[in-house]
């Protein structure tokens, strides 16, 4: 944890707050490195530790990291008003915050939303005074309420569609990878809040969750939401979902979304493709779960996103203690691309798009 960064003392039991939020002058976040055994909040004072947070998965999540860079433009202008910087400084941090993690779209889309905002009430472009912080935290702010309320259409809309694609609409039994839920958005979820859905209708049979190497964010966070929810689930290595698919253990595969290419392609979380092969395979639906913010015109195809590599040690290295030899190295891809005819519909808060169908995707 950098400095700026504080730890509020203790697990929190009771009702689940928010996984971003705005405090004041700061943002506050669930620290998802300590789950699940702790459920603590970290406050982020600095556009270093907001980036950090970012790039040790503190905050993850592509709607989380969506307003998280929002948020974190906020409080660039607020740092900038009281230290005496300027519009130019703002927007240099505003840059360092849009390059912490080059896969998800989300978290460019959320900087420039509040920068083109911010550039509206700028009424003198040679004035090199920042722009106003309230404007910033106010509209950051609003994108805080947008993600919960997209999350829960989207959750309907998805619940709606599943229940008409499997064989038994009520009892489903669903397979999902990484996390998708509350803890990757503000609050409620992508893939996991379908999820929710089903099972807050009395439709959920029962979820496997893969556990997601290298971090385990489907054992640590997704069983942790699941369980929170009382929903029966098992947690199962990753290298066994395409056999509990193959043995007829599961209606429907739902997974979330880092970048959706304009042509469909989806990136997320490394081990989604195999998945796809495998419900393929199986004659199982694939649905991908992903706000509209997530959809990004401006890449073409699945090959044109920037897949993120991370450090060797998540692979080689657990809690400390080394587990391969000292003269292995790590391919460490954090995400890889679903084409788009394998994905049976794609739902967002507006729609439900068919594109194994041979629907295009209108972005």
């Amino acid at each position: 944890m950098t400095d700026g960064a504080h730890s509020l003392p203790g697990p929190m039991p009771g009702p689940m707050p928010r996984t971003v939020d705005w405090s004041a002058d700061r943002l506050v976040v669930i620290d998802q490195t300590l789950l699940p055994d702790h459920l603590a909040l970290v406050e982020l004072r600095t556009i270093d530790d907001v980036i950090d947070a970012l790039q040790r998965l503190v905050v993850r999540g592509a709607p989380a990291i969506g307003v998280t860079g929002a948020l974190g433009v906020a409080l660039a202008t607020v740092i900038a008003r009281r230290d005496g910087h300027d519009g130019d400084w703002v927007r240099a941090q505003a840059a360092r915050l849009r390059a912490a993690r080059p896969t998800a779209v989300n978290l460019a889309w959320g900087v420039d939303r509040v920068l083109a905002r911010l550039a509206t009430i700028d009424d003198d472009p040679a004035d090199p005074s920042p722009p106003g912080a309230e404007a910033a935290i106010s509209f950051a702010v609003e994108m805080l309420d947008a993600d919960v309320a997209t999350n829960r259409a989207m959750a309907r809309l998805g619940a709606d569609h599943v229940r008409s694609i499997v064989p038994d609409p009520a009892r489903v039994r669903v397979l999902t990878h990484c996390n998708a839920g509350g803890l990757a958005c503000v609050e409620w979820g992508t893939a996991l809040g379908i999820v929710r859905a089903l099972h807050d209708d009395g439709h959920l049979h029962e979820v496997f969750a893969d556990e997601t190497r290298p971090l385990l964010q489907g054992a640590r966070l997704t069983a942790w939401e699941l369980a929170r929810m009382g929903v029966d689930h098992r947690v199962v290595v990753d290298g066994a979902a395409a056999s509990v698919i193959a043995r007829g253990m599961v209606d429907v595969v739902i997974v979330g979304a880092d970048r959706v290419a304009a042509n469909g392609d989806v990136a997320n979380k490394i081990g989604t493709y195999p998945l796809a092969l495998a419900a393929a395979r199986a004659g199982i639906p694939f649905v991908v779960a992903a706000p509209e913010s997530t959809l990004d015109a401006r890449t073409a195809t699945g090959d044109d996103i920037d897949i993120e590599t991370r450090d060797d040690d998540e692979v080689l290295v657990w809690r400390g203690q080394r587990i391969a030899p000292v003269e292995s190295r790590a391919l460490n891809l954090a995400f890889d691309v679903t084409p788009f005819d394998l994905v049976t519909a794609l739902v967002t808060e507006t729609r439900v798009v068919r594109l194994a169908a041979g629907h295009r995707l209108q972005v």
